[in-house]
């Protein structure tokens, strides 16, 4: 055997073993998310959890008179809405008061100065939780919207005898254009990855734009304090934390989504990727060696099929390869989107998945040697 086949046969044996871990990934972690069934959700009884909302919002008076109506008028029998305004500028004390006066389920808390020596959200929201008069919470964002009046009772239901975290989905509202698209298929990824893992039994995150937890789990597990220098990480870092293969849900149900806006520009949306990416460095050895794997086999596959294109080494199997893989994901995007009401998501999977394998090690970077960005 000369140097050529030699070459040619490592070419193809790496190819092979980089199909076989994404194949991998498919069909033992985001298969569990494609195929899931809401019925293996169990209630711990008929009876209903009084549940507090919690939202920390600052310089919010836009989103919060248009979008906490939606949440203070929720299909459920006992909840209230916890919302924290941290030393706002805008007009937001004077439209929560008006809010007082009208809903009786609104509780607020004003924190007049700016007392919060940790970057990012963490500070107020810990108020709140505090203040929360439940066991129960339940946590978004000012800029976000339930999809239904159901959101609360949804969430709420998928509470099993030893449920103390329930993983929720938070995409972000359809538009026509670019930008749109990219944020949409980022959170889609997102999602099935740690909704997938979490079904797994090794949950490592959630979006705190939806997101559900117990008031002692977070008391007893001292909150935010092991990550407060980090901006971001309150939904993350403390599910990481906390979340275990028994005390770990999802609930994916239509009308248990909660919509977000999208960023408007693309420097916004790479700071806020940028801002996100700080907290991975913190994610524990065996989640960091996951995704390490996922995504560097997914990079690596690329490569090696360019390589093996473009310089005519064994074209066929690397075209078998490439279909194979292709075929796989996207078997899996379809269903798992159907599951997350992202339905043509995958139409642009050719697309935008390189795209993203690009631009993925650059917010990466940043988030390890950039600085942490500010909340609001």
């Amino acid at each position: 055997m000369n140097n050529c086949e030699t070459a040619d046969t490592v070419f193809v044996a790496v190819l092979l073993s980089l199909t076989a871990i994404q194949l991998f990934f498919h069909w033992f972690f985001y298969a569990r998310l494609a195929f899931y069934k809401a019925t293996e959700n169990k209630t711990a009884s008929n009876s209903v959890l009084p549940v507090s909302v919690v939202i920390a919002a600052r310089n919010e008076y836009y989103n919060l008179k248009r979008n906490l109506p939606a949440i203070l008028e929720q299909d459920y029998p006992e909840f209230e809405v916890v919302v924290v305004n941290h030393a706002s500028e805008d007009e937001t004390k004077e439209l929560l008061k008006e809010f007082s006066g009208r809903y009786k389920n609104i509780k607020t808390v004003n924190i007049e100065q700016d007392l919060n020596f940790f970057k990012g959200k963490k500070f107020p929201l810990s108020i709140g939780i505090k203040s929360a008069r439940y066991e129960t919470l339940l946590l978004t964002d000012a800029d976000c919207r339930p999809s239904s009046k159901h959101w609360i009772k949804k969430m709420a239901g998928a509470y099993g005898n030893n449920t103390e975290v329930v993983l929720g989905y938070g995409p972000y509202k359809k538009e026509k254009n670019l930008l749109n698209l990219l944020i949409r298929y980022d959170a889609f990824q997102v999602a099935i990855t740690y909704l997938s893992f979490a079904l797994a039994g090794v949950p490592y995150m959630g979006v705190g734009r939806n997101l559900s937890y117990k008031k002692s789990l977070f008391i007893k597990n001292r909150g935010f304090i092991s990550h407060y220098n980090i901006s971001s990480g309150d939904d993350d870092l403390f599910i990481g934390q906390v979340a275990k293969k028994h005390n770990t849900t999802i609930e994916i149900s239509k009308e248990s989504a909660v919509y977000s806006e999208p960023k408007k520009s693309f420097l916004q949306w790479i700071k806020q990727k940028r801002r996100h990416m700080t907290t991975g460095k913190k994610y524990k050895p065996h989640i960091k060696l996951l995704l390490g794997l996922l995504n560097l086999s997914q990079w690596l596959f690329y490569v090696t099929v360019i390589i093996m294109l473009a310089f005519n080494i064994k074209t066929v199997p690397a075209l078998s390869a490439f279909v194979v893989r292709f075929a796989s994901q996207a078997v899996i995007f379809k269903f798992a989107g159907n599951k997350l009401q992202e339905n043509h998501i995958f139409v642009y999977l050719l697309f935008l998945e390189p795209l993203f394998l690009f631009l993925t090690p650059i917010f990466t970077l940043q988030g390890i040697f950039g600085k942490n960005g500010q909340w609001r």
